[in-house]
């Protein structure tokens, strides 16, 4: 059992908590995610690890309420327990110092690029963010992300904070000033990682990206995670989640993520009327 030591609404159905877990936080690297268990029925999923605190033996988890067990898990208080925390998984990031790093996140894809980001300044490199959202009100640890680089810029879809547009209208900018970048990371819903892509292919720029496909037992072992990379069948869980973002099936990825929407619709629904709870 792994207990919660604190909890923190960040915005809209986004949350944080912080989990007992020193065996974890000893080992954690940047880029690499837990799978959590609720309870003894409770469905496995993937979160990424946003940060840890070795002395108190806990990492931070910031997750975003979209299904059953996201809502059950935001349900939690401080002082309940999870059943079962498993990690660290995935490949670490590779940091290295390589000049200049973008780093671009949309929504709460800001929960992993913040410990990516900082990895990258403290061995060198100058690192600019981008941080995209809908409206103002759901961006997070923008405080964080300003700390953890040596630029930081907000994009939103409403123009309420930053540029009205989308991540992807900063990186043009970018790149038609003709910033030298050597290296994009980005994180984030599909659709913006896919045009992301495209764009830095065109311009011959190294892209990593970090998937978040369907996952179960997170070994390798049940396939649920695998993705094309380059006409090869890879698995996110043991071979990523980090990969070259030009030799991505893209539209293989999307397709696959969608598979059990109209299930997890129906899971969501018959979890809030039995709890008589509602989407915050």
């Amino acid at each position: 059992m792994y207990k919660i030591t604190y909890k923190k609404t960040l915005s809209e159905n986004v949350t944080l908590i912080k989990v007992v877990a020193p065996e974890i936080a000893k080992r954690a690297q940047p880029g690499q995610f837990v799978v959590i268990r609720i309870n003894e029925k409770g469905e496995r999923i993937p979160l990424t690890i946003a940060g840890q605190n070795n002395q108190e033996g806990t990492i931070d988890i910031i997750f975003q309420s979209v299904g059953k067990t996201t809502y059950a898990l935001a349900s939690l208080k401080e002082g309940d327990f999870i059943q079962d925390v498993l990690g660290p998984l995935g490949h670490p990031t590779d940091i290295q110092k390589l000049g200049t790093v973008v780093c671009i996140a949309g929504g709460v894809g800001a929960a992993e690029i913040f410990p990516i980001a900082r990895a990258y300044k403290n061995a060198g490199n100058n690192v600019i963010t981008i941080l995209g959202a809908r409206t103002k009100d759901l961006l997070i640890l923008q405080k964080e992300l300003t700390e953890a680089s040596n630029k930081f810029l907000t994009i939103t879809d409403d123009g309420s904070s930053g540029e009205k547009g989308f991540v992807s209208t900063v990186l043009v900018n970018l790149i038609e000033k003709k910033v030298q970048i050597d290296l994009i990371y980005a994180i984030g819903p599909v659709p913006m990682m896919k045009a992301i892509s495209d764009m830095t292919k065109t311009a011959n720029i190294k892209t990593v990206v970090s998937l978040n496909p369907i996952m179960v037992d997170a070994t390798g072992m049940c396939g649920a995670c695998r993705v094309s990379i380059d006409g090869h069948t890879k698995f996110a869980c043991v071979d990523g989640p980090e990969f070259d973002a030009h030799k991505v099936n893209w539209e293989e990825l999307g397709s696959r993520l969608s598979l059990f929407k109209d299930k997890e619709k129906i899971a969501l629904e018959k979890y809030q009327n039995e709890c008589q709870c509602k989407p915050r």
